[in-house]
């Protein structure tokens, strides 16, 4: 053969092991797998995939966690890796002050279409009250979501009250209503939040409801909240059951300019993620951690006891300070139902009721306390960013009788 046709075969060889060496490297790259959650999930869990678990900090990149030790709960670890690759970094947003947001969240409520307050200072306002106006009386508060026992309690106090005063002028009645309403809503209650640091970890917050009561958004609303208060906060994105939950709290996360732990498999166990924020929170020395939840239907056990599991699992380095329940105003008498099954499985601390406008009914304040016996802590009255305030008895009775 000559030299001329050996040439052509030498240049082909050398092209195939180029291509061969190509080819292997690609299949090594694609072999390389990441730190996995490898805890053992409950039967009613979903399939598990591979994924990390992720700490997305605004602005810089964090140093890498150690994988953390198994709890008792687990029977494996869960590892978190600081990868912030491609990660697309919005500007922090500067929370409106508290002040402020208080003042103009009074002001819609004032606005809304609250029928409680409006109807009863008519019907105690009228020249005769008689029977027929007690029944419409009673009417009106059993359809504002007051419940029955509040209903006859402030049904008879109005009437002795109303029985020995002299005159029934809008004042008169106006202040008598409003003594009557600021007693069941029971403005002794301690609302406050349990969001201050321990001396050797941070305050352990979960917040728990059913979708579509607006909770993952009221975390983010609260981590503005807490920001404006300059406390250090870090979110935990334990909700891996709804799809793109844990992106959207990135994004609070990223807007409001806090870290958030979570998963980059949808379906990871939550119990995981949840003890993974609260050992990157400790780690970090952050005041608070706030844990969002699945939002699990009170009528799925299975869903329900991986809730307790993952108060459980949390609470093997860190006791939890607050349980928050997220319930949808204008959903009434059902949102009562779901606050019975929750309380039965978390200690609830406290309740934020959002979607308080428009058609939501005011009794269901006095109603959702006196079933659980714990207050109403936050309210939010809007989608706005900072449409969530802090709850207070007085002003809220004034602004229903504005």
């Amino acid at each position: 053969m000559t030299d001329s046709g050996i040439l052509p075969i030498i240049l082909y060889v050398v092209l195939a092991i180029a291509v061969l060496g190509v080819l292997a490297a690609v299949f090594i790259k694609t072999r390389r797998t990441k730190d996995s959650f490898t805890s053992t999930r409950d039967a009613n869990d979903p399939a598990p995939g591979g994924g990390t678990d992720t700490l997305e900090r605004p602005g810089e990149a964090p140093p890498r966690s150690q994988p953390a030790p198994p709890a008792e709960d687990l029977d494996g670890t869960a590892s978190v890796e600081d990868d912030l690759t491609g990660l697309e970094q919005l500007e922090v947003e500067a929370p409106e002050p508290v002040a402020g947001r208080l003042v103009r969240l009074r002001e819609r409520l004032s606005k809304s279409n609250n029928a409680l307050g409006k109807g009863l200072l008519a019907l105690l306002s009228s020249d005769k009250i008689d029977e027929d106006v007690w029944d419409e009386i009673e009417e009106t508060l059993l359809m504002a979501d007051l419940g029955t026992e509040p209903t006859m309690q402030l049904m008879d106090a109005l009437r002795e009250r109303v029985k020995v005063m002299g005159s029934r002028t809008p004042e008169h009645v106006r202040e008598l209503l409003r003594e009557e309403l600021i007693k069941l809503v029971d403005p002794t209650m301690d609302r406050s939040l349990a969001d201050d640091r321990h001396d050797d970890r941070p305050a352990v917050m979960m917040v728990v409801g059913v979708n579509g009561t607006g909770k993952t958004t009221t975390v983010g609303k609260l981590a503005r909240v807490m920001v404006a208060e300059n406390k250090d906060v870090m979110l935990g994105a334990a909700d891996t059951f709804r799809a793109a939950a844990s992106e959207q709290l990135a994004t609070w996360g990223e807007r409001v300019g806090v870290p958030t732990v979570k998963s980059d498999v949808e379906g990871a166990d939550p119990a995981s993620v949840a003890f993974e924020s609260v050992k990157a929170g400790i780690d970090g020395e952050v005041d608070v951690v706030m844990i969002d939840t699945a939002g699990r239907l009170q009528n799925k056990v299975g869903l329900m006891d991986q809730l307790g599991k993952v108060k459980r699992v949390v609470e093997k380095q860190a006791t939890v300070d607050e349980v928050l329940l997220v319930l949808d105003a204008t959903t009434g008498q059902n949102g009562m139902a779901q606050a019975k099954v929750f309380s039965e499985v978390v200690d609830i601390s406290g309740i934020v009721l959002t979607k308080l406008d428009g058609t939501a009914k005011g009794g269901i304040v006095v109603a959702i306390q006196r079933e659980l016996g714990v207050p109403v802590k936050l309210v939010g009255l809007g989608e706005g960013a900072d449409d969530l305030a802090p709850f207070d008895a007085e002003e809220f009775v004034d602004a229903l009788l504005a």
